[in-house]
């Protein structure tokens, strides 16, 4: 399994059989509205050549599900799935209509291209909001998606070791900040943490966190799972 981190909550993941992308945002889309919020990492476009054989997206804000990428990713990529949040569903669902496009909320599941992806519980100022649990090639992840510290998130979660648990840590937009991103980290079973959502918008460097066998990611770069 390849990991590679896009920037923001954007995570590239080639399994032995597929190709999966969460939230990708390769535009600026985001300063059109939020002027203040203008992209410090530079697009690299050689992302939009791939064709994702699934698209998960974790909730409806901008930087997550960001139309003007998706175009891109899904041109002439027909029967593509798209796991989206009830929040994102019917827009998506309007816009891509060659995609296979799922209902998915906390408590589904999907198995698609050799892997199971579940929907748990994610605390954000979009109530309908996910974060993903994916089992492929012999490994758990978990992404948690924008989300604050929650116990209804705990709850949501299989009782299950996760390889890698990917959460962010910029602390604004409720999001944890890098103290209760350290908290979450310690309170659920996993061998690695790796830190999101931060850089893009802000000076954050991922060295805020600091916890137990954390991996600082870099953007573009595959992430070394050791």
């Amino acid at each position: 399994m390849k990991i590679v981190f896009l920037g923001q909550n954007g995570i590239l993941i080639k399994s032995k059989k597929s190709t999966f992308v969460i939230d990708p945002y390769l535009s600026n889309s985001v300063a059109e509205t939020e002027p203040q919020n203008v992209r410090r990492q530079k697009i690299d476009e050689k992302y939009f050549k791939i064709k994702p054989d699934v698209i998960l997206i974790t909730h409806s804000h901008a930087d997550h599900y960001d139309e003007e990428t998706l175009d891109k990713l899904l041109e002439n990529n027909v029967g593509a799935v798209l796991l989206v949040p009830p929040s994102v569903y019917f827009a998506a669902k309007k816009r891509y209509p060659g995609c296979n496009c799922v209902y998915f909320r906390s408590g589904t599941s999907f198995s698609v291209g050799g892997a199971v992806f579940t929907a748990v519980k994610a605390e954000h100022s979009d109530p309908e909001a996910i974060g993903a649990v994916i089992s492929c090639d012999d490994k758990t992840l978990y992404v948690t998606g924008d989300t604050l510290y929650s116990e209804r998130v705990f709850e949501s979660l299989p009782q299950t070791e996760f390889d890698t648990v990917f959460l962010p840590i910029n602390g604004r937009g409720n999001n944890m900040n890098p103290v209760d991103a350290a908290k979450f980290a310690k309170r659920v079973n996993t061998r690695f943490v790796v830190p999101t959502h931060f850089g893009m918008f802000d000076d954050m460097t991922g060295k805020e966190l600091v916890c137990d066998n954390v991996i600082i990611p870099e953007i573009y770069k595959e992430i070394i799972l050791k």
